[in-house]
């Protein structure tokens, strides 16, 4: 069975059972706790804490997951970034028999798994939470006793996603030792000091991972010899290794994937994990050609399902992220080849000076980095952003009268480049001094003399509008429901402020700001440049200003 058709027959398998099937959500989450979405969960978060579901109770999807954690892992036989996960959800409609009844069919009746290649585990029971005896007992009516092992908390308890929510017992069930599917029973919510409070009403989390079901239902002893990746593999270069092509071949899914929900390069949060990918793919591959094709392979397999893929927009980010990290490649290399043993420190400034991140470092780097760690090379980079934001608090904490003003015109200005560029624009950076301000956001390519100037056009029309800039209080996932712009994924307070402006503008921001768009003047962008690869950025003063401020 190839990987389209399983696709549709999980999805077919549960529209059967009465579930509603809801698209994937994006790789951003709406939920500020977590960085990228990890898990089929995410968008119904909510639902398990008890708000009713607008889908029904009962819903199925294919979802996008990215995870960070297992950059270093990629490379075996069963480890990705990205990767699609098949899950079904209950909110407080059917639990535990139905689910294991059903996993159990799936896995007999459609994939036509035999009994004795499939495992279970449950959980075996703590202080906090007892032994798991229902799913026990209905294991039995499908498995010999043998083939159903009891488990602690570290292997069979998951919850909750990011630092508190819904969190539960769960089964994991295995084809020939190969994990394929979690089950999750939700009944708790965990707090942030991890004591577990039973929830109003039940639920089911279940997420089977497509690469890996694909992988058994096609015969492969790797997830990297299904159809997925097949294509990208063959593409490659024979003088790649193995691991290094089922690296490259991972990490070209997972840039396209993350270009297409509008991450750009960037040296922190998600466009840091999409500089990581690409550089070390620039690194293992010196033809950017041989690269793009990559690109091109992976939307060939996945628009139909995902049609937002846009290998145009994958190409121009990569052609400028290469642009820019070979320039200075080649020093950081000749610097390299200097240093004796690389600890953290010393591959902290080859990050910083040349922009090696750490993968590349370890890529490279042989017995010279063979003791450098992970841990060690975040503690360095954490404690050099400890002070960069120190410096930073100093610097932006200023702004004068003109304060107020200027964070009013960056809505304005975020707001008119999304309506004349199209709403894939991003905010990635902006600062404010009591001059003027800076905006940096996601766009391939140079703005025309036109885009500007309609930019700057719209921003002053709605300043001579005089509109009303309101200040709300609310829930952040209420303000991510009714539209409000979050681009900083910053770990936000449960409540939020929400500026308005009409409806022309709404983000979530501390402030402060003027009460009508008329005290502003007049905005006049200065400057329109490169920031990064896929980033641009803007300056503009608003009148009564100096230009020779610049």
């Amino acid at each position: 069975m190839d990987s389209k058709k399983l696709r549709q027959e999980f999805l077919k398998f549960f529209e059967k059972k009465g579930h509603k099937i809801v698209p994937s959500s994006s790789l951003l989450p709406a939920d500020s706790s977590v960085l990228l979405t990890t898990a089929g969960m995410q968008q119904f978060k909510e639902y398990f804490l008890g708000k009713e579901s607008p889908y029904g109770p009962r819903v199925a999807s294919c979802q996008k997951c990215f995870r960070t954690s297992d950059i270093d892992n990629v490379g075996d036989v069963s480890h990705l970034t990205f990767l699609e996960m098949l899950g079904h959800f209950s909110f407080g409609d059917y639990f535990k028999k139905e689910t294991i009844e059903w996993t159990f069919e799936f896995l007999t009746k459609v994939l036509k798994i035999s009994v004795d290649r499939i495992t279970a585990t449950v959980f075996e029971g703590d202080e906090k939470i007892p032994f798991d005896e229902e799913s026990y007992q209905t294991w039995l009516k499908f498995l010999p006793e043998k083939q159903i092992k009891k488990n602690p908390k570290k292997d069979n308890v998951w919850g909750p996603v990011g630092d508190e929510g819904p969190c539960g017992a769960a089964n994991e069930v295995y084809i020939d030792g190969l994990e394929v599917a979690t089950l999750v029973f939700v009944e708790y919510f965990c707090a942030k000091d991890g004591s577990l409070t039973p929830l109003a009403q039940k639920g089911v989390d279940v997420g089977w991972g497509l690469e890996r079901v694909g992988m058994i239902a096609q015969g492969k002893k790797s997830i990297f010899e299904t159809d997925l990746f097949e294509p990208l593999m063959e593409a490659l270069p024979d003088s790649l290794s193995e691991r290094q092509k089922r690296i490259v071949s991972d990490h070209a899914r997972g840039i396209v994937f993350l270009i297409s929900d509008g991450v750009r390069p960037f040296n922190k949060e998600t466009g840091y994990v999409l500089r990581r990918l690409l550089r070390r793919m620039i690194v293992l591959i010196k033809d950017g050609t041989a690269l793009k094709k990559l690109f091109n392979l992976v939307v060939q397999e996945y628009q139909d399902f995902y049609p937002d893929l846009d290998k145009n927009t994958a190409n121009a980010v990569f052609d400028e992220e290469s642009r820019k990290f070979n320039q200075a490649l080649d020093k950081g290399l000749a610097e390299f080849k200097k240093m004796g043993e690389i600890d953290a420190k010393e591959a902290f400034k080859l990050y910083e000076s040349f922009g090696l991140p750490y993968e590349v470092i370890k890529e490279i780097g042989g017995l010279k980095a063979a003791a450098l760690t992970k841990e060690d090379f975040d503690k360095e980079l954490e404690s050099h952003q400890e002070v960069s934001r120190a410096g930073a608090e100093s610097k932006f904490g200023g702004g004068g009268k003109f304060s107020p003003r200027l964070h009013t015109a960056t809505h304005l200005l975020q707001a008119a480049l999304r309506e004349v560029l199209g709403s894939e624009v991003k905010q990635m950076g902006s600062d404010i001094t009591s001059s003027r301000l800076r905006f940096d956001f996601s766009h391939p390519q140079k703005m025309s003399e036109m885009e500007i100037k309609k930019v700057e056009g719209l921003v002053n029309q709605k300043i001579q509008e005089d509109l009303e800039v309101k200040k709300t209080e609310m829930s952040y996932n209420e303000a991510i429901k009714q539209g409000a712009l979050a681009f900083f994924k910053e770990k936000y307070p449960e409540r939020v402020t929400v500026f308005s402006i009409d409806s022309f503008s709404k983000e979530i921001c501390a402030g402060p700001h003027v009460k009508r768009t008329r005290e502003l003047g007049c905005l006049k962008i200065i400057q329109e440049e490169s920031s990064g690869a896929g980033v641009r950025r803007i300056k503009a003063i608003i009148y009564g200003q100096q230009e020779k401020d610049f």
